[in-house]
Protein backbone atom coordinates (compact mmCIF):
# COMPACT_ATOMS: atom_id res chain seq x y z
CA UNK A 1 0.00 0.00 0.00
CA UNK A 2 1.14 3.53 -0.76
CA UNK A 3 0.47 6.38 1.68
CA UNK A 4 1.68 9.87 2.60
CA UNK A 5 2.12 11.58 5.98
CA UNK A 6 3.50 15.04 6.60
CA UNK A 7 6.56 16.29 8.42
CA UNK A 8 8.69 19.43 8.31
CA UNK A 9 12.33 20.29 7.67
CA UNK A 10 14.34 23.30 8.84
CA UNK A 11 15.98 25.69 6.39
CA UNK A 12 17.78 28.38 8.35
CA UNK A 13 15.25 29.58 10.92
CA UNK A 14 12.29 28.75 8.69
CA UNK A 15 10.70 25.40 7.86
CA UNK A 16 9.16 23.80 4.82
CA UNK A 17 6.77 20.83 4.50
CA UNK A 18 8.18 17.40 3.74
CA UNK A 19 6.06 14.57 2.32
CA UNK A 20 6.93 11.24 3.90
CA UNK A 21 5.87 8.79 1.19
CA UNK A 22 5.68 5.15 2.23
CA UNK A 23 5.21 2.14 -0.02
CA UNK A 24 4.74 -1.33 1.46
CA UNK A 25 4.95 -4.33 -0.84
CA UNK A 26 6.45 -7.72 -1.48
CA UNK A 27 10.17 -8.14 -1.98
CA UNK A 28 13.37 -8.34 -0.01
CA UNK A 29 12.34 -7.47 3.59
CA UNK A 30 13.69 -4.23 5.05
CA UNK A 31 13.23 -0.49 5.29
CA UNK A 32 14.84 1.66 2.59
CA UNK A 33 15.04 5.43 3.08
CA UNK A 34 15.63 7.76 0.12
CA UNK A 35 15.39 11.49 -0.55
CA UNK A 36 18.82 13.23 -0.15
CA UNK A 37 19.27 12.26 3.50
CA UNK A 38 21.98 12.86 6.08
CA UNK A 39 23.42 9.99 8.09
CA UNK A 40 21.18 10.57 11.11
CA UNK A 41 18.06 10.49 8.92
CA UNK A 42 19.14 7.22 7.27
CA UNK A 43 19.70 5.73 10.72
CA UNK A 44 16.00 6.35 11.47
CA UNK A 45 15.15 2.98 9.90
CA UNK A 46 16.77 1.15 12.81
CA UNK A 47 15.39 3.50 15.49
CA UNK A 48 11.87 3.20 14.08
CA UNK A 49 12.03 -0.58 13.54
CA UNK A 50 13.17 -1.30 17.10
CA UNK A 51 10.85 1.33 18.65
CA UNK A 52 7.80 -0.18 16.90
CA UNK A 53 8.79 -3.68 18.03
CA UNK A 54 9.25 -2.56 21.63
CA UNK A 55 5.89 -0.79 21.47
CA UNK A 56 4.22 -4.07 20.52
CA UNK A 57 3.97 -3.52 16.77
CA UNK A 58 6.72 -5.59 15.10
CA UNK A 59 7.11 -4.89 11.39
CA UNK A 60 6.28 -7.92 9.19
CA UNK A 61 8.64 -9.24 6.51
CA UNK A 62 7.77 -6.66 3.87
CA UNK A 63 9.75 -4.42 1.56
CA UNK A 64 9.15 -0.88 2.83
CA UNK A 65 10.38 2.14 0.86
CA UNK A 66 10.23 5.58 2.47
CA UNK A 67 10.83 8.69 0.37
CA UNK A 68 11.23 12.14 1.93
CA UNK A 69 10.10 14.63 -0.69
CA UNK A 70 11.16 17.05 -2.13
CA UNK A 71 14.25 15.00 -2.93
CA UNK A 72 16.38 17.98 -4.02
CA UNK A 73 16.50 19.45 -0.49
CA UNK A 74 18.87 17.86 1.99
CA UNK A 75 17.16 16.47 5.09
CA UNK A 76 19.04 16.86 8.38
CA UNK A 77 18.35 15.91 11.97
CA UNK A 78 16.29 13.30 13.77
CA UNK A 79 12.91 15.05 13.66
CA UNK A 80 11.50 12.80 10.92
CA UNK A 81 11.42 9.66 13.10
CA UNK A 82 7.82 10.07 14.26
CA UNK A 83 6.50 10.76 10.76
CA UNK A 84 8.33 7.71 9.37
CA UNK A 85 6.94 5.49 12.14
CA UNK A 86 3.36 6.68 11.62
CA UNK A 87 3.81 6.41 7.84
CA UNK A 88 4.83 2.76 8.17
CA UNK A 89 1.82 2.10 10.41
CA UNK A 90 -0.45 3.66 7.79
CA UNK A 91 1.29 1.78 4.96
CA UNK A 92 0.72 -1.49 6.80
CA UNK A 93 -2.96 -0.47 7.15
CA UNK A 94 -2.76 -0.53 10.93
CA UNK A 95 -3.80 3.14 11.08
CA UNK A 96 -6.44 4.54 8.67
CA UNK A 97 -4.95 7.04 6.20
CA UNK A 98 -7.78 9.55 6.63
CA UNK A 99 -6.88 10.09 10.30
CA UNK A 100 -3.48 11.52 9.36
CA UNK A 101 -4.37 13.71 6.37
CA UNK A 102 -4.63 16.99 8.29
CA UNK A 103 -1.72 16.36 10.70
CA UNK A 104 2.04 16.90 10.78
CA UNK A 105 4.51 14.82 12.81
CA UNK A 106 7.79 15.89 14.34
CA UNK A 107 10.07 14.20 16.87
CA UNK A 108 12.95 11.83 17.49
CA UNK A 109 12.13 8.32 18.71
CA UNK A 110 14.34 6.39 21.10
CA UNK A 111 14.63 2.62 20.97
CA UNK A 112 12.29 2.45 23.97
CA UNK A 113 9.64 4.45 22.11
CA UNK A 114 10.16 7.70 24.03
CA UNK A 115 9.69 10.77 21.79
CA UNK A 116 12.60 13.11 22.41
CA UNK A 117 12.72 16.89 21.78
CA UNK A 118 14.13 18.35 18.58
CA UNK A 119 15.20 21.91 17.68
CA UNK A 120 13.14 24.33 15.60
CA UNK A 121 9.68 23.19 16.68
CA UNK A 122 8.31 26.74 16.80
CA UNK A 123 9.33 27.40 13.19
CA UNK A 124 7.83 24.07 12.16
CA UNK A 125 4.53 24.84 13.91
CA UNK A 126 4.29 28.15 12.04
CA UNK A 127 5.01 26.41 8.75
CA UNK A 128 2.39 23.73 9.46
CA UNK A 129 -0.20 26.40 10.17
CA UNK A 130 0.64 28.30 6.98
CA UNK A 131 0.31 25.07 4.97
CA UNK A 132 -3.20 24.65 6.29
CA UNK A 133 -2.72 21.67 8.60
CA UNK A 134 -5.06 21.43 11.57
CA UNK A 135 -2.89 19.34 13.92
CA UNK A 136 0.76 18.90 14.76
CA UNK A 137 2.22 16.12 16.90
CA UNK A 138 5.43 17.11 18.73
CA UNK A 139 7.54 15.77 21.62
CA UNK A 140 6.17 16.50 25.07
CA UNK A 141 9.17 18.67 25.95
CA UNK A 142 8.48 20.86 22.88
CA UNK A 143 4.77 21.22 23.62
CA UNK A 144 4.66 24.70 25.13
CA UNK A 145 7.01 25.94 22.43
CA UNK A 146 4.71 24.74 19.64
CA UNK A 147 1.74 26.03 21.63
CA UNK A 148 2.82 29.62 21.00
CA UNK A 149 1.25 29.32 17.55
CA UNK A 150 -2.47 30.02 17.43
CA UNK A 151 -4.74 28.39 14.87
CA UNK A 152 -3.36 24.85 15.04
CA UNK A 153 -3.99 22.03 17.52
CA UNK A 154 -0.82 20.88 19.28
CA UNK A 155 -0.55 17.32 20.57
CA UNK A 156 2.43 16.82 22.88
CA UNK A 157 3.32 13.13 23.03
CA UNK A 158 5.71 11.47 25.44
CA UNK A 159 5.90 8.08 23.72
CA UNK A 160 5.21 6.49 20.35
CA UNK A 161 2.61 4.27 22.01
CA UNK A 162 0.57 7.33 23.01
CA UNK A 163 0.37 8.51 19.39
CA UNK A 164 -0.50 5.07 18.00
CA UNK A 165 -3.18 4.42 20.62
CA UNK A 166 -4.74 7.83 19.97
CA UNK A 167 -5.21 6.93 16.28
CA UNK A 168 -6.48 3.47 17.14
CA UNK A 169 -9.03 5.01 19.50
CA UNK A 170 -7.68 3.17 22.53
CA UNK A 171 -6.49 6.24 24.42
CA UNK A 172 -7.44 9.54 22.67
CA UNK A 173 -5.04 12.46 23.15
CA UNK A 174 -6.25 15.92 24.09
CA UNK A 175 -4.79 19.01 22.41
CA UNK A 176 -2.36 21.01 24.48
CA UNK A 177 -3.75 23.80 26.65
CA UNK A 178 -1.53 26.85 26.16
CA UNK A 179 -0.03 28.19 29.37
CA UNK A 180 2.12 31.29 29.17
CA UNK A 181 3.40 32.57 32.48
CA UNK A 182 6.66 34.09 31.31
CA UNK A 183 7.39 37.64 32.45
CA UNK A 184 10.36 39.85 31.60
CA UNK A 185 13.26 39.17 33.94
CA UNK A 186 14.56 42.12 35.90
CA UNK A 187 18.30 42.58 35.92
CA UNK A 188 20.25 43.59 39.00
CA UNK A 189 22.78 45.49 36.88
CA UNK A 190 21.93 49.20 37.02
CA UNK A 191 23.47 52.24 35.37
CA UNK A 192 23.54 53.92 38.76
CA UNK A 193 26.31 51.47 39.72
CA UNK A 194 28.70 53.10 37.23
CA UNK A 195 30.86 55.77 38.81
CA UNK A 196 31.89 58.71 36.63
CA UNK A 197 32.25 58.03 32.90
CA UNK A 198 29.56 60.57 32.04
CA UNK A 199 30.52 60.79 28.37
CA UNK A 200 30.48 57.00 27.99
CA UNK A 201 27.07 56.76 29.65
CA UNK A 202 25.78 59.52 27.39
CA UNK A 203 26.98 57.62 24.32
CA UNK A 204 25.25 54.47 25.60
CA UNK A 205 21.96 56.36 25.87
CA UNK A 206 22.33 57.65 22.29
CA UNK A 207 23.20 54.15 21.08
CA UNK A 208 20.13 52.63 22.75
CA UNK A 209 17.80 55.42 21.63
CA UNK A 210 18.73 55.26 17.94
CA UNK A 211 20.12 51.74 17.58
CA UNK A 212 23.64 53.03 16.87
CA UNK A 213 26.75 50.86 17.11
CA UNK A 214 29.17 51.80 19.89
CA UNK A 215 32.93 51.37 20.44
CA UNK A 216 34.41 51.85 23.90
CA UNK A 217 38.17 52.37 24.19
CA UNK A 218 39.95 52.54 27.52
CA UNK A 219 42.43 50.89 29.90
CA UNK A 220 41.59 47.79 31.95
CA UNK A 221 39.29 48.62 34.86
CA UNK A 222 37.78 51.73 33.29
CA UNK A 223 34.31 50.15 33.19
CA UNK A 224 33.90 49.15 29.53
CA UNK A 225 32.42 45.71 30.22
CA UNK A 226 30.40 47.00 33.15
CA UNK A 227 28.80 49.65 30.92
CA UNK A 228 28.12 47.25 28.05
CA UNK A 229 26.34 44.73 30.28
CA UNK A 230 23.90 47.42 31.40
CA UNK A 231 22.84 48.53 27.93
CA UNK A 232 20.16 45.80 27.51
CA UNK A 233 18.54 47.21 30.67
CA UNK A 234 17.88 50.59 29.02
CA UNK A 235 16.56 49.21 25.73
CA UNK A 236 12.77 49.32 25.22
CA UNK A 237 10.79 46.28 26.33
CA UNK A 238 10.73 43.50 23.74
CA UNK A 239 7.61 43.45 21.53
CA UNK A 240 5.51 40.29 20.99
CA UNK A 241 6.73 40.07 17.38
CA UNK A 242 10.37 40.36 18.43
CA UNK A 243 9.79 37.78 21.16
CA UNK A 244 8.42 35.24 18.69
CA UNK A 245 11.26 35.81 16.19
CA UNK A 246 13.87 35.50 18.93
CA UNK A 247 12.26 32.33 20.28
CA UNK A 248 12.30 30.82 16.78
CA UNK A 249 16.02 31.60 16.48
CA UNK A 250 16.89 30.08 19.84
CA UNK A 251 14.67 27.07 19.13
CA UNK A 252 16.50 26.34 15.87
CA UNK A 253 19.81 26.72 17.72
CA UNK A 254 18.63 24.20 20.33
CA UNK A 255 18.91 26.75 23.16
CA UNK A 256 15.31 26.63 24.42
CA UNK A 257 14.75 24.62 27.60
CA UNK A 258 11.27 23.09 28.07
CA UNK A 259 10.56 25.16 31.18
CA UNK A 260 11.47 28.48 29.54
CA UNK A 261 8.89 28.85 26.81
CA UNK A 262 8.85 32.18 25.02
CA UNK A 263 11.90 34.43 25.40
CA UNK A 264 10.78 37.69 26.99
CA UNK A 265 14.07 39.57 27.43
CA UNK A 266 16.47 41.11 24.95
CA UNK A 267 19.60 39.00 24.48
CA UNK A 268 23.11 39.99 25.51
CA UNK A 269 25.65 37.91 23.63
CA UNK A 270 29.26 38.10 24.75
CA UNK A 271 31.35 35.65 22.67
CA UNK A 272 34.99 35.00 23.58
CA UNK A 273 37.62 36.36 21.23
CA UNK A 274 38.57 32.79 20.23
CA UNK A 275 35.17 32.44 18.51
CA UNK A 276 35.35 30.87 15.03
CA UNK A 277 33.71 32.20 11.87
CA UNK A 278 30.84 29.66 11.93
CA UNK A 279 30.35 30.43 15.61
CA UNK A 280 30.11 34.15 14.87
CA UNK A 281 28.21 34.28 11.56
CA UNK A 282 26.46 30.92 11.73
CA UNK A 283 26.81 27.90 9.52
CA UNK A 284 28.66 24.65 9.87
CA UNK A 285 29.36 21.70 7.62
CA UNK A 286 25.66 20.82 7.42
CA UNK A 287 22.60 23.05 7.23
CA UNK A 288 23.54 26.37 8.85
CA UNK A 289 22.62 27.04 12.45
CA UNK A 290 22.45 30.57 13.93
CA UNK A 291 25.71 32.10 15.12
CA UNK A 292 26.32 34.84 17.67
CA UNK A 293 25.32 37.51 15.12
CA UNK A 294 21.85 36.00 14.75
CA UNK A 295 21.48 35.02 18.42
CA UNK A 296 21.93 38.71 19.31
CA UNK A 297 18.94 39.77 17.19
CA UNK A 298 16.88 42.37 19.00
CA UNK A 299 19.53 42.83 21.67
CA UNK A 300 23.23 43.52 22.15
CA UNK A 301 26.26 41.81 20.63
CA UNK A 302 29.22 42.68 22.86
CA UNK A 303 32.69 42.04 21.48
CA UNK A 304 35.20 42.55 24.27
CA UNK A 305 38.86 42.99 23.24
CA UNK A 306 37.78 43.59 19.64
CA UNK A 307 41.29 43.53 18.05
CA UNK A 308 41.89 40.08 19.54
CA UNK A 309 39.07 38.54 17.49
CA UNK A 310 40.01 36.78 14.28
CA UNK A 311 40.06 39.11 11.31
CA UNK A 312 37.52 36.98 9.44
CA UNK A 313 35.09 37.17 12.38
CA UNK A 314 35.31 40.96 12.51
CA UNK A 315 34.88 41.28 8.74
CA UNK A 316 31.82 39.02 8.93
CA UNK A 317 30.04 41.95 10.60
CA UNK A 318 30.06 44.03 7.41
CA UNK A 319 26.86 42.71 5.82
CA UNK A 320 24.84 42.38 9.07
CA UNK A 321 25.67 45.95 10.14
CA UNK A 322 24.43 47.30 6.81
CA UNK A 323 21.59 44.95 5.82
CA UNK A 324 20.58 43.50 9.23
CA UNK A 325 20.86 39.97 7.90
CA UNK A 326 23.58 37.45 7.20
CA UNK A 327 23.57 35.27 4.09
CA UNK A 328 25.26 31.87 4.33
CA UNK A 329 25.98 30.13 1.04
CA UNK A 330 26.46 26.41 0.77
CA UNK A 331 26.77 23.98 -2.14
CA UNK A 332 23.12 23.01 -1.71
CA UNK A 333 21.70 26.52 -1.30
CA UNK A 334 21.88 29.96 0.32
CA UNK A 335 20.24 30.80 3.63
CA UNK A 336 19.37 34.22 5.01
CA UNK A 337 19.36 34.62 8.79
CA UNK A 338 18.18 37.73 10.68
CA UNK A 339 20.91 39.85 12.24
CA UNK A 340 19.40 43.07 13.58
CA UNK A 341 21.42 43.84 16.71
CA UNK A 342 23.16 46.65 18.55
CA UNK A 343 26.92 46.18 18.30
CA UNK A 344 28.87 47.24 21.38
CA UNK A 345 32.63 46.68 21.12
CA UNK A 346 35.39 47.35 23.64
CA UNK A 347 39.14 47.51 23.27
CA UNK A 348 42.27 48.66 25.01
CA UNK A 349 44.07 51.75 23.67
CA UNK A 350 47.25 49.71 23.08
CA UNK A 351 48.50 46.10 23.38
CA UNK A 352 49.38 46.47 27.07
CA UNK A 353 46.24 48.52 27.75
CA UNK A 354 47.68 51.52 29.61
CA UNK A 355 48.50 54.10 26.93
CA UNK A 356 48.89 57.12 27.35
CA UNK A 357 50.17 56.48 30.90
CA UNK A 358 53.90 56.35 30.10
CA UNK A 359 54.68 55.19 33.64
CA UNK A 360 52.98 51.91 32.80
CA UNK A 361 53.01 51.76 28.98
CA UNK A 362 56.06 51.45 26.73
CA UNK A 363 54.18 50.80 23.46
CA UNK A 364 55.46 52.83 20.51
CA UNK A 365 53.06 54.86 18.31
CA UNK A 366 53.69 52.44 15.43
CA UNK A 367 52.86 49.45 17.60
CA UNK A 368 49.67 51.12 18.77
CA UNK A 369 48.64 51.89 15.20
CA UNK A 370 49.29 48.29 14.16
CA UNK A 371 47.21 47.07 17.10
CA UNK A 372 44.28 49.32 16.28
CA UNK A 373 44.82 48.62 12.58
CA UNK A 374 43.63 45.06 13.14
CA UNK A 375 40.18 46.59 12.75
CA UNK A 376 39.61 47.52 9.10
CA UNK A 377 38.43 50.96 8.08
CA UNK A 378 35.30 49.40 6.60
CA UNK A 379 34.26 48.17 10.06
CA UNK A 380 35.21 51.45 11.75
CA UNK A 381 33.04 53.33 9.25
CA UNK A 382 30.09 51.19 10.36
CA UNK A 383 30.53 52.20 14.00
CA UNK A 384 28.45 55.28 14.77
CA UNK A 385 29.84 56.18 18.19
CA UNK A 386 33.37 55.93 19.58
CA UNK A 387 34.24 56.97 23.14
CA UNK A 388 37.64 57.00 24.82
CA UNK A 389 37.34 56.15 28.50
CA UNK A 390 39.93 56.77 31.20
CA UNK A 391 40.48 55.40 34.68
CA UNK A 392 37.81 56.57 37.12
CA UNK A 393 39.11 59.17 39.63
CA UNK A 394 38.84 58.40 43.34
CA UNK A 395 36.43 61.28 43.91
CA UNK A 396 33.96 59.69 41.45
CA UNK A 397 34.36 56.26 43.01
CA UNK A 398 33.53 57.62 46.46
CA UNK A 399 30.69 59.88 45.30
CA UNK A 400 27.30 59.04 46.78
CA UNK A 401 25.25 60.33 43.85
CA UNK A 402 25.97 57.89 41.02
CA UNK A 403 23.55 59.40 38.48
CA UNK A 404 20.38 58.15 36.78
CA UNK A 405 19.13 54.61 37.20
CA UNK A 406 18.50 52.23 34.31
CA UNK A 407 14.75 52.66 34.80
CA UNK A 408 15.00 56.44 34.41
CA UNK A 409 17.22 56.15 31.35
CA UNK A 410 14.97 53.52 29.78
CA UNK A 411 12.02 55.93 30.03
CA UNK A 412 13.99 58.48 27.99
CA UNK A 413 15.01 55.86 25.45
CA UNK A 414 11.44 54.63 25.07
CA UNK A 415 10.20 58.20 24.58
CA UNK A 416 12.82 58.71 21.88
CA UNK A 417 11.88 55.43 20.20
CA UNK A 418 8.24 56.49 20.26
CA UNK A 419 9.12 59.69 18.40
CA UNK A 420 10.89 57.61 15.76
CA UNK A 421 8.03 55.12 15.49
CA UNK A 422 5.57 57.94 14.86
CA UNK A 423 7.86 59.64 12.34
CA UNK A 424 8.54 56.45 10.37
CA UNK A 425 5.08 54.88 10.65
CA UNK A 426 4.72 54.84 6.84
CA UNK A 427 8.26 53.57 6.21
CA UNK A 428 9.83 50.13 6.19
CA UNK A 429 12.30 51.13 8.94
CA UNK A 430 11.56 52.16 12.52
CA UNK A 431 14.70 53.63 14.08
CA UNK A 432 17.24 56.25 13.04
CA UNK A 433 20.16 53.88 12.52
CA UNK A 434 18.19 51.95 9.88
CA UNK A 435 17.31 55.04 7.86
CA UNK A 436 18.44 54.58 4.22
CA UNK A 437 20.45 57.28 2.46
CA UNK A 438 17.45 58.11 0.27
CA UNK A 439 15.45 59.24 3.33
CA UNK A 440 18.11 61.44 4.94
CA UNK A 441 17.11 64.61 3.09
CA UNK A 442 13.50 64.14 4.26
CA UNK A 443 14.03 63.24 7.90
CA UNK A 444 17.44 64.75 8.76
CA UNK A 445 16.83 68.46 8.24
CA UNK A 446 19.86 70.44 9.44
CA UNK A 447 19.94 74.07 10.44
CA UNK A 448 22.29 76.34 8.50
CA UNK A 449 24.80 76.37 11.36
CA UNK A 450 24.65 72.57 11.55
CA UNK A 451 25.26 72.34 7.79
CA UNK A 452 28.37 74.51 8.12
CA UNK A 453 29.64 72.52 11.11
CA UNK A 454 29.24 69.20 9.31
CA UNK A 455 30.84 70.52 6.10
CA UNK A 456 33.81 71.79 8.07
CA UNK A 457 34.26 68.43 9.80
CA UNK A 458 33.98 66.62 6.46
CA UNK A 459 36.82 68.69 4.99
CA UNK A 460 39.16 68.52 7.99
CA UNK A 461 38.56 64.90 9.05
CA UNK A 462 38.31 63.31 5.60
CA UNK A 463 34.98 61.57 6.21
CA UNK A 464 33.80 58.89 3.81
CA UNK A 465 30.31 59.18 2.35
CA UNK A 466 29.16 56.37 4.64
CA UNK A 467 30.41 58.12 7.77
CA UNK A 468 28.98 61.45 6.59
CA UNK A 469 25.52 59.86 6.48
CA UNK A 470 26.00 58.08 9.80
CA UNK A 471 26.83 61.35 11.57
CA UNK A 472 23.58 62.80 10.28
CA UNK A 473 21.69 59.79 11.66
CA UNK A 474 23.39 60.16 15.05
CA UNK A 475 22.58 63.90 14.98
CA UNK A 476 18.95 62.97 14.35
CA UNK A 477 18.92 60.77 17.47
CA UNK A 478 20.57 63.44 19.63
CA UNK A 479 17.99 65.96 18.43
CA UNK A 480 15.18 63.49 19.23
CA UNK A 481 16.52 63.05 22.77
CA UNK A 482 16.46 66.84 23.10
CA UNK A 483 12.93 67.04 21.69
CA UNK A 484 14.03 69.05 18.65
CA UNK A 485 12.55 68.49 15.20
CA UNK A 486 15.43 70.29 13.49
CA UNK A 487 19.00 69.09 13.90
CA UNK A 488 20.97 71.98 15.35
CA UNK A 489 24.66 72.80 15.42
CA UNK A 490 25.05 71.47 18.97
CA UNK A 491 23.56 68.13 17.90
CA UNK A 492 25.92 67.77 14.94
CA UNK A 493 28.90 68.92 17.03
CA UNK A 494 28.20 66.16 19.56
CA UNK A 495 27.72 63.58 16.80
CA UNK A 496 31.06 64.57 15.20
CA UNK A 497 32.76 64.23 18.57
CA UNK A 498 31.89 60.54 18.64
CA UNK A 499 33.15 59.67 15.17
CA UNK A 500 35.66 56.83 14.92
CA UNK A 501 37.47 57.53 11.63
CA UNK A 502 41.18 56.69 11.80
CA UNK A 503 41.13 56.27 15.58
CA UNK A 504 44.71 54.99 15.56
CA UNK A 505 46.07 58.20 14.03
CA UNK A 506 43.94 60.47 16.20
CA UNK A 507 44.79 58.53 19.34
CA UNK A 508 48.57 58.53 18.89
CA UNK A 509 48.71 62.15 17.70
CA UNK A 510 46.63 63.29 20.65
CA UNK A 511 48.76 61.60 23.28
CA UNK A 512 51.98 60.58 21.57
Amino acid sequence: MFCVVQSLALLGIDALPVRVEVDVGNGLPGINLVGYLSAEVREARERVRVALRNAGYPIPAKKITVNLSPADIRKEGTGFDLAIAIGIMVGLEWIPQELTRDACFLGEIGLDGVIRPVPGVLSCAYAAKEEGYRKIYVPADNGQEAGMVDGIEVYAAGTLTEVIESFLGEQPMEPLVREFHAVPAETKDDFADISGQFLAKRSAVIAAAGGHNLLLMGPPGSGKTMLAKRIPGILPAITPEESIELTKIYSVAGLIRPEEGRIMTRPFRNPHHTCTLPGMAGGGSRLPVPGEITLATGGVLFLDELPEFRRECIEALRQPLEEHRVVISRLYGSFSLPASFLLVAAMNPCPCGYFPDRNRCSCSPDRIRRYIGKISQAIIDRIDLCVEMSAVPLKDLSAKNRGETSKEIRAKVEACRQIQAERYKDETFRINSQMPASALSKYCVLSEAAERRLASAFRTEGFSARLYDRIRRVGRTIADLAGSETIGEEHIAEAVMYHATDIGRRHTEQYG
